[in-house]
């Protein structure tokens, strides 16, 4: 009995400043949700950050409790963007664990309740809003639609944790 055997060669060279990028990573839905989140997060930050420069004190809780998860979900989601990105198997391998089932499921809560939070409290104002209102107000819709994004990367990544 015969049979046919394909053997394909790879010739890689490498040198000091050869940087390799997994691009083709942002073409997968996953890599496209973490970069959306990673997008969002900095304009959650930004806004946020211009709001706790600008006006000096933050006096409520809420905005501070709001500011605390962007970034220190815009950070873990920009590491584990770049680790994907960075090697040509961390994307494949790190989806299959039950690490981004966990991580993201525990962003969309804590994102969830950081932007219900600031929107309660920025419409709690009244007619005695602050001056950065709107801009507080979309913060925390951006924090929603980020949020969002992370109970789909939930929903993603239990299904490959599973295997299905």
């Amino acid at each position: 009995m015969s049979h046919s055997v394909t053997i394909r060669t790879t010739t890689t060279t490498t040198g000091g400043s050869t940087i390799i990028l997994n691009t083709s990573y942002l073409k997968t839905l996953p890599g496209i949700l973490k970069l959306l989140e990673v997008l969002l997060g900095i304009a959650c930050v930004g806004i946020a950050g211009h709001d706790f420069n600008y006006y000096g004190s933050w006096n409520t809780t809420a905005k501070l409790f709001y500011l605390l998860m962007v970034t220190t979900f815009l950070i873990a989601s920009f590491i584990l963007l770049i680790s994907c990105l960075a090697s040509l198997s961390t994307g494949p391998i790190i989806s299959k664990t039950i690490y981004e089932v966990i991580f993201h499921s525990i962003g969309f809560g804590l994102l969830l309740a950081a932007s219900l939070t600031l929107l309660v409290e920025v419409n709690r104002g009244g007619r005695y809003r602050t001056a950065n209102y709107e801009a507080l107000f979309a913060a925390a819709i951006i924090g929603l639609v980020n949020a969002a994004l992370y109970l789909v990367s939930t929903i993603l990544a239990l299904r490959s944790y599973r295997g299905l």
